[in-house]
């Protein structure tokens, strides 16, 4: 067993830290509070292979492991959590369409995907399906050479007239359950699709989220993901992949906020001393390092599992989505306690981390689902 990164992933590891600090951490603060959605950025991350790490090079993507796309999404959330979030997002739905869609839609939308010409977004979540995703309303029926959809989905990353091109969307084409629905994709300038006005957020500001509404919207069969009934299927996949990187942006801005907190002990001083010198201050530092590095660990072990398609691994990536999710934040937070009233304070970065982090623990599935999955999977 070896825990040793490869030289090749030492490499991808300076690549995407360099990129980061260069183009990411000196323009996050800036990002956050204009709510910008820094399109140039995303598509320089893109230069790099960074926007289909897991898509089959064969397809037009990189074709690195889960382990990969894990060590460059910590390296990215580190400069900027929002941001890096949304790169994981879209890589997820880039692999979804290269892995199910026919052979013509990966030709036509993949290496556009692959360089960012266009963004991606994942639409499964609807105003009453949030947790018991399977309880979809979204219809999709067939009429001739088409699907016509209509329904709505909700709290959708990168939604908007100025967001992502394309939409991966699950639709029920059958009888209720995960049985009757079907993966799409959708272009945003099909007739009948719109969307509903920005959501005001706590964090997650350098990325836009809305509602997306679909109007009896004509979508080719051939946009078609897979064979109808396997979108659920097709969904939970994507997920697995989801829950890796999401684990891994909250450990990227976990870290970013340990190193921020250890500078900022060893300067503060109270009582005549650095806080650095307080053994309860130490004793904090060191479980909030412990707890970072076992949820890496654990999300390396879980990445490993997806990449090899190993039987636990659904279980894997729920148990390391919801320790690296949890994690993060509790680190992030603690960090702000460690910088007492300026933490509090915008002109810090910790106060970004914190609210940037705090949704990880909600999407890709609730942390509260990640317990029930891994449950039905030790009760067999």
């Amino acid at each position: 067993m070896d825990f040793a990164l490869s030289e090749e992933q030492r490499l991808i590891v300076d690549t995407a830290r360099a990129f980061a600090a260069e183009h990411m951490a000196p323009h996050a603060a800036r990002w956050d509070a204009d709510k910008l959605f820094p399109k140039d950025a995303l598509r320089a991350a893109a230069d790099l292979g960074f926007a289909a790490v897991y898509v089959d090079a064969d397809k037009g993507g990189v074709g690195l492991s889960r382990t990969d796309c894990a060590l460059i999404m910590e390296q990215l959330a580190y400069a900027c959590p929002s941001t890096a979030a949304y790169l994981s997002i879209h890589n997820m739905a880039a692999w979804m369409v290269a892995e199910y869609g026919t052979p013509e839609t990966v030709a036509r939308l993949v290496p556009d995907l692959a360089s960012m010409a266009r963004f991606a977004s994942y639409c499964l979540t609807e105003p009453g399906a949030g947790s018991d995703a399977a309880s979809l309303k979204t219809r999709a029926e067939r009429d001739g050479d088409a699907y016509v959809l209509n329904g709505a989905k909700a709290f959708i990353s990168g939604a908007g007239p100025d967001g992502s091109d394309v939409y991966v969307v699950m639709a029920r084409t059958g009888a209720g359950g995960p049985k009757g629905i079907t993966a799409f994709v959708v272009d945003k300038d099909t007739p009948g699709v719109s969307f509903g006005a920005q959501e005001r957020k706590l964090g997650w500001h350098s990325q836009p989220t809305a509602q997306v509404n679909f109007d009896d919207c004509r979508v080719p069969v051939e946009n078609r993901l897979g064979a109808e009934g396997q979108g659920f299927a097709i969904a939970m996949a994507g997920l697995d992949g989801g829950r890796l990187n999401i684990g891994a942006c909250s450990l990227g801005g976990g870290q970013f906020a340990l190193d921020t907190a250890l500078a900022y002990a060893r300067e503060r001083r109270q009582f005549g001393q650095a806080i650095a010198d307080f053994q309860a201050t130490q004793f904090k530092l060191a479980d909030m390092a412990t707890e970072l590095e076992a949820a890496r660990l654990l999300l390396y072990k879980a990445a490993d599992k997806v990449s090899h398609k190993a039987a636990d691994a659904t279980a894997f990536a729920a148990m390391a989505k919801r320790l690296a999710t949890d994690t993060g934040f509790k680190v992030a937070n603690e960090a702000l306690q460690l910088h007492g009233g300026y933490g509090y304070l915008m002109d810090y970065p910790i106060e970004r981390v914190v609210r940037d982090l705090r949704v990880h623990q909600i999407l890709e599935g609730t942390n509260e689902i990640m317990r029930v999955i891994v449950a039905k999977r030790l009760l067999g």
